[in-house]
C-alpha cells in the first residue's frame, strides 16, 4: 500500500464521518424546528435522514476506505487483523476530526455557534445498556455481512439497523464515539452533555469488543 493510497483512505474517513455527523445533527435541528413540539415526529425525521445518509455515504466511500466512519468499527477491524493497529489509530484520529468538522458545519448552517456544549442529560444504567446493545449489534452486523456479501448489502444492512436502533434502544443508538463526542458540542435535539460522554463511549467500546470476538468466531473469514 502506497502512502498516497493510505492518504486517500484517511481523507475518505474524514469527509465521510464529517458528512455523517452533519446529517445527524443538521436533520435533528431541522426536525425539532418543524415538529411543533412533537418529540416523536422529530425523532422519526432524524431517524430517516440518518439512515438515508448512512446508505449513501457507505456506497460513496466503501471502495476507498471501507466506510468505517466510526472508531469502534476501526477497532473491530484491528482486533480481527483486517487493519493494522497503526492504521486503526490513524482512522480513529481522522474520524474524530471529521466529527468536529461535521458538528461545526451543522451548527453554522442553522445560524448557531460552531461549537456550544449540550445541556441534554443522557445518563443512567438503562442508557448505558442501550449503547452496549446498539454497538454490539452494529459491530456484529458489519463483521458478519462484510464477510459474506457485497457493498450494497452492507450499506443497506447498516442503514436499516441504525434506523431500527434509533427506536428500539433506550439511548437512541449513538453507537459511535466520534459521533458521541461531536454531539456533545451542540445544544440541540441530538445533543448529549459532555459529562455523559465518557460512560457512553465506555459502553460502546465494551459492546464493540464483545461483538468483535463473538462474530469473528460465528462468521469466520473465508480461507
Amino acid at each position: 500500500m502506497t502512502d498516497q493510497t493510505f492518504s486517500r483512505r484517511l481523507v475518505a474517513e474524514f469527509i465521510g464521518t464529517g458528512m455523517l455527523v452533519c446529517a445527524v445533527i443538521g436533520s435533528g435541528i431541522m426536525a425539532e424546528r418543524l415538529a411543533v413540539g412533537s418529540a416523536a415526529v422529530a425523532l422519526l425525521a432524524n431517524t430517516v435522514a440518518t439512515g438515508a445518509a448512512l446508505l449513501a455515504l457507505i456506497m460513496m466511500f466503501a471502495r476507498i476506505s471501507g466506510a468505517h466512519f466510526n472508531p469502534v468499527i476501526s477497532l473491530s477491524a484491528a482486533i480481527n487483523s483486517e487493519l493494522s493497529w497503526s492504521e486503526a489509530l490513524c482512522y480513529v484520529l481522522v474520524q474524530l476530526m471529521g466529527g468536529l468538522l461535521g458538528v461545526s458545519v451543522a451548527n453554522l448552517m442553522f445560524e448557531l455557534p460552531a461549537f456550544f456544549a449540550s445541556s441534554k442529560a443522557r445518563t443512567g444504567s438503562s442508557q448505558w445498556l442501550g449503547e452496549f446493545v446498539a454497538t454490539f449489534g452494529l459491530v456484529g452486523l458489519v463483521v458478519a455481512v462484510s464477510r459474506r456479501h457485497k457493498t450494497i448489502a452492507i450499506a443497506l444492512s447498516v442503514a436499516a439497523y441504525i434506523t431500527a436502533a434509533y427506536w428500539f434502544t433506550s439511548s437512541t443508538s449513538f453507537a459511535n464515539p466520534a459521533v458521541t463526542i461531536a454531539r456533545s458540542l451542540t445544544d440541540t435535539f441530538t445533543g448529549i452533555r459532555p459529562a455523559d460522554v465518557p460512560a457512553f463511549v465506555a459502553a460502546q467500546l465494551a459492546g464493540a469488543v464483545a461483538a468483535s470476538f463473538l462474530f469473528n468466531w460465528l462468521v469466520p473469514k473465508k480461507l
